[in-house]
């Protein structure tokens, strides 16, 4: 059995594999290559399936706490009137809520607690710069000098990981899929019980409460890949861009000023071709599979890879047979999720009916409650 694991990426991914595997028993250290150990951007959407995962990763509880839980998504028109609902299954074997809603900087909190908790050896500042694998273990070079040797490596670095290009020089790097995301938090009033998304005009608009005052809006804008903007110019911009939006949209919009903190993000996704691993290093999370958000599944897959990569660690009698059997458990269902976020996101820029935007989304939340 392994007795010690190098983790490179200090997110959603890496944190989870950290807190899974020192639950197994065996020795973690993780390296961030941020020395502040931040995390970036507003609030994030949680279906149930990833609150099922919560639950084993042994979160649930102080996510429940702080976030939003219930049910459904309520797809609206332009102005905000109701059209229909869609439902968010609660996952198969779970007592879990079937949706629900967290800010990324109290999850970080939550995760990056528990990590320490548990004895994960934190180190900041650091990324690998060499991997050799043998049949004995995994020897790296850390961008600070250091030489040192594991039984396995996780690269949980994120979308343009640096572990990806060390172990599959010749990969496919992350496409720009001609959207862009902007998102804002903004006071979640009373009638806001639920997600909503706002469909039929220039763009897919969302809201998603995140706590009991709380909620984030996205608008998802079809465009060539934007030159950046200065962060003082984008409360400005977003309010152009939502111009024709009535109800709580219109309200949002006139309330956007220099106070107004806008985060715009381009989309960008692929799947690894099989196989994810090389040798005793492998691949989770965005690193391997980085997807768009229209399944709101990203942040799920990469706390499942965590658990399923720790269950066949310690199952297996060899780290090559764990990871054989994680790419078994898991190929096809991240497969789904990333080809059917790049789907929606085609039908969004199409401007095709909402009928079938959401019948993709209904469909892949009945697959993703199913046992993982």
């Amino acid at each position: 059995m392994a007795q010690r694991a190098l983790i490179v990426g200090g997110g959603i991914g890496g944190m989870s594999t950290a807190i899974s595997l020192r639950k197994q028993g065996i020795e973690v250290d993780l390296i961030d290559l941020d020395p502040q150990w931040r995390v970036y951007g507003a609030g994030i959407t949680i279906t149930g399936a990833t609150l099922r995962a919560f639950k084993a990763l042994g979160i649930l509880d102080a996510v429940m706490a702080q976030a939003y839980t219930g049910e459904g998504i309520q797809i609206c028109d332009v102005n905000g009137h109701p059209l229909h609902r869609v439902p968010t299954p609660v996952a198969a074997g779970s007592d879990t809520p079937g949706c629900g809603g967290i800010m990324r900087p109290i999850l970080h909190k939550i995760l990056s607690a528990l990590t320490l908790e548990l004895g994960t050896q934190v180190r900041l500042g650091l990324t690998v710069d060499a991997i050799d694998s043998d049949a004995h273990g995994v020897s790296v070079k850390l961008s600070n000098g250091e030489a040192a040797r594991y039984d396995l490596l996780v690269g949980a670095d994120g979308v343009f990981s640096r572990v990806r290009t060390l172990l599959f020089p010749d990969a496919p790097r992350p496409q720009y899929t001609g959207q862009c995301i902007w998102r804002i938090v903004a006071p979640r009033p009373a009638s806001i019980e639920r997600r909503h998304f706002f469909l039929g005009g220039p763009a897919k608009v969302g809201l998603t409460p995140v706590s009991s005052t709380e909620m984030y809006m996205f608008y998802l804008e079809t465009t060539p890949k934007r030159v950046p903007l200065p962060e003082s110019e984008l409360p400005r911009e977003l309010h152009r861009l939502l111009d024709g939006y009535g109800g709580i949209l219109s309200e949002i919009r006139e309330g956007l000023g220099a106070h107004s903190q806008v985060v715009l993000r381009p989309l960008e996704g692929f799947l690894l071709p099989r196989p994810w691993q090389k040798g005793r290093a492998i691949l989770i999370g965005d690193a391997a599979h980085p997807t768009t958000p229209q399944l709101a599944s990203g942040a799920g897959l990469a706390v499942e890879d965590g658990l399923v990569l720790a269950e066949e660690v310690a199952r297996a009698s060899d780290v090559e047979t764990a990871f054989d059997c994680f790419m078994k458990r898991r190929y096809e269902r991240c497969r789904l999720v990333v080809e059917n976020s790049l789907e929606i996101g085609r039908l969004e820029q199409l401007r095709a009916p909402p009928e079938a935007q959401t019948r993709i989304v209904k469909e892949s939340l009945e697959v993703l409650a199913q046992p993982v």
